[in-house]
């Protein structure tokens, strides 16, 4: 299993760097682990890369999971009805 370490700020800010760091994991055929447990500030542009990228990999038959989510991802994934595209839980308390 390969795994990446999303780090503590997924502001707008940050959105190029995430897209980079994705896309050269995209056609991985391992199981993929995002590691979110730092995430303490994401901005929408990130939650909309992290769900294409999933859902991508998904469509290739590649699994993905976001390990141990932080509060702040879960939260902000919770407003934008994006939990379940994500596979986290309903709230951050999980």
């Amino acid at each position: 299993m390969a795994s990446i370490d999303l780090g503590s700020d997924l502001g707008i800010e940050r959105a190029s760097d995430l897209k980079d760091l994705l896309a050269a994991k995209l056609g991985s055929v391992q199981t993929l682990e995002l590691g979110g447990a730092r995430v303490e500030r994401i901005h929408s542009a990130s939650l909309q890369l992290l769900c294409a990228f999933v859902r991508e990999r998904d469509k290739a038959g590649h699994k993905t999971r976001i390990a141990d989510p932080s509060p702040a991802l879960v939260d902000a994934a919770r407003v934008l009805a994006l939990t379940t595209a994500l596979g986290l839980p309903e709230s951050g308390d999980e």
